[in-house]
């Protein structure tokens, strides 16, 4: 059996719950009129959008769509393909992506110029973790709930290889050096 690594947190329960709060209220004043569409990118952010949309409390409506960017691993291919696609129209429509985390914008960037190619009315962008230190392509998050270091983060929802995405924390693995 593989042993498994040692993980630290970084951001616990609480600060997340606060953060999802904040983001959930900044998100109402923007949307509380306009029946969004909130675009899931699955898998990492499911568990953020599970408890962000429980806070909101207008119409809305909510899909989801698979991006590949990582194999297995620590590293991105820098090559994204759309694995699952959204079912929804968005032509017209108020668009806000939820997101766990931006990391090097690749895979984030993809996305948006995806999206908008099919016209939304607006695109907006809601992350709860934005990693900046590695960016490589511009990304313009509208709603952020924290800005982490350059470290790998797995929990609440993020995963290394489909693992840890179930802790309640947000963790970073320790290096192995």
């Amino acid at each position: 059996m593989d042993s498994q690594p040692e993980v630290r947190i970084l951001i616990n329960r609480q600060e997340i719950e606060a953060a999802v709060s904040r983001l959930a209220a900044e998100i109402s004043q923007d949307y509380h009129d306009k029946y969004p569409l909130l675009i899931d990118i699955l898998k990492g952010s499911f568990m953020f959008m599970a408890d962000l949309i429980r806070h909101l409390d207008f119409p809305l409506e909510v899909d989801f769509i698979g991006l590949s960017s990582y194999g297995k691993g620590k590293q991105t291919s820098g090559k994204v393909k759309v694995a699952h696609d959204i079912s929804t129209p968005i032509k017209g429509r108020e668009v806000l992506v939820i997101e766990d985390i931006v990391d090097t914008g690749l895979t984030t960037a993809f996305l948006l110029d995806y999206l908008q190619k099919k016209k939304p009315a607006s695109l907006k962008l809601c992350s709860l973790t934005d990693k900046s230190s590695r960016r490589q392509v511009p990304v313009t998050i509208d709603y952020l709930g924290f800005t982490v270091p350059n470290k790998f983060l797995v929990g609440y929802g993020l995963d290394l290889n489909q693992k840890f995405r179930n802790l309640p924390d947000i963790c970073f693995i320790e290096d192995e050096d």
